[in-house]
Parts: C-alpha cells; sequence; structure tokens
C-alpha cells in the first residue's frame, strides 16, 4: 500500500521530500524524460533502473530515492506521454468523425513511441496524464445516447483496436529492419514462388483470396490497410449500437 501511495504521489507530481543520496539539480522530470529516451530508442527491454542511471550518470542507488522500483517508472512514463500528447479540440461534426480523431490519435502516439503500446492497459497510471487522456476521449461520444458503461466499453474497444493494430505494426517494421527487406521487396522475391508451391486445386480459395490481396497491397500485411480497414469495421459496429439506442 505504501509502494502504491508513492507512485500515486508521483505521477501527481508530488517531489519525495528531500533524501540522502539524492543528486543535486536531478529532478523527477529529467529521470522519466531519460526512460523515455531509452524506451524510444532501444525499445522497453533497454529499460532497467540500472540503464536509466547509467544514462542519468548516477549510481543505481540514487534514482531509487526519486521513483521506488521499474513498474512506478514505468507508469511515470506512460503518464507523461498521455499528458503531452496532442488532443483534438473534440468538435467534429458526427460522432464518427470524432472518434476517428481520438484513434488516430492514439496511433500517432504509438507510431512516435512503439513501447508504449507493449504495456497493458488493464492497470493504467493513475496520474494526470490518463485522466486528462480520458476525459477528452469520452468527449467523444457525447450525444450518442449511450450510458456509462457503455461509453467507457466503446472507447475501451477503440482503444484496444488501436493499440493491437500498432502492436502489429511495430512488428512488421521490426521484421523489415531485421531483415533490411520490405514487406514489397519480400512480397516480389517470395510471391512468384509461392505461385509454385501451392497446390491451386487442394487450396482454391486461399490461393485466389491471397494472390488478389498480394498483388493489391504489394505485400502479404499492410500495416495501414489492416488499419483503415479495421477503424472501419470497428465504427460500423458501435453505430449499430449507437442507432438502436437512439431508437430507443
Amino acid at each position: 500500500m505504501a509502494e502504491a501511495r508513492r507512485t500515486i504521489d508521483l505521477l501527481w507530481f508530488e517531489e519525495p521530500q528531500s533524501r540522502r543520496g539524492r543528486r543535486k539539480g536531478l529532478s523527477l522530470v529529467q529521470v522519466v524524460d531519460a526512460a523515455i529516451a531509452l524506451a524510444d530508442a532501444e525499445g522497453l527491454d533497454a529499460v532497467s533502473m540500472r540503464r536509466v542511471a547509467q544514462e542519468l550518470g548516477v549510481v543505481p542507488m540514487t534514482l531509487y530515492t526519486y521513483v521506488p522500483d521499474k513498474a512506478a517508472l514505468l507508469d511515470l512514463m506512460l503518464d507523461a506521454l498521455y499528458l503531452r500528447m496532442p488532443r483534438s479540440d473534440g468538435g467534429g461534426p458526427g460522432w464518427r468523425e470524432r472518434v476517428g480523431a481520438v484513434a488516430a490519435e492514439n496511433r500517432r502516439l504509438y507510431d512516435d513511441h512503439a513501447w508504449a503500446a507493449e504495456i497493458s492497459a488493464s492497470r493504467p497510471p493513475l496520474g494526470p496524464g490518463l485522466m486528462a487522456k480520458y476525459e477528452h476521449e469520452l468527449r467523444a461520444f457525447a450525444d450518442c445516447g449511450l450510458d456509462d458503461v457503455e461509453t467507457d466499453s466503446a472507447l475501451t474497444f477503440v482503444l484496444g483496436f488501436v493499440q493491437h493494430s500498432s502492436r502489429a505494426a511495430a512488428a512488421a517494421r521490426a521484421v523489415a529492419e531485421r531483415t533490411d527487406q520490405t514487406d514489397a521487396e519480400w512480397w516480389e522475391e517470395s510471391g512468384p514462388l509461392l505461385e509454385k508451391v501451392f497446390d491451386q486445386h487442394k487450396y482454391p480459395i486461399a490461393v485466389r483470396v491471397g494472390a488478389a490481396a498480394g498483388a493489391e497491397l504489394g505485400a502479404a500485411f499492410d500495416a495501414e490497410h489492416a488499419y483503415a480497414f479495421g477503424l472501419e469495421r470497428v465504427l460500423d459496429g458501435l453505430g449499430v449500437m449507437i442507432e438502436a439506442r437512439r431508437e430507443q
């Protein structure tokens, strides 16, 4: 309970009182920013208390006088991103446009900080960044006729789709970097070979549909297309529920 309380205090910008071992001139914001920069450059696995301390030029024990552990540091990092992320004015003409804007904001966040999509959303950081983000995003569903629980569930549905989509896009980028080959280059090389291997009589539907999709997208998987297609289906599904509530 004490550790949880300290994390909440840190999230709401209540700097710990002066303690022995703290480096003069170093702030909690600097610690969080150093951790974010490290995660952006090398991924979430690179972030440890020892490594962040190294980046800041202090011994690891000094870092513990600012942040109790890595779990608290991750909360602070994510909440800082939420607090700083650009937001639309939320005044779109219709709920689809407003919710689409919320999805785009989160996708940009994950594009800029891919590691953020790897963190589970089941226990989000209860800080000012999250609350500002949550308040802003809930307003996208204003006048939809949904009750409070449905509104929260609808938002969770949208954000879950964006997070999953962003993870898939990041994985595709990682493969391209590791192999030094774009998806289009891979398909150009592999497509003709697969045509020779696949039995068109045994897998007629898979061969036909796969060939058509590959020719259209220039790859076996296109993150941009998957996101655009999926978001429209998410909005379509929500639209059915919203229309039903409005008719009640």
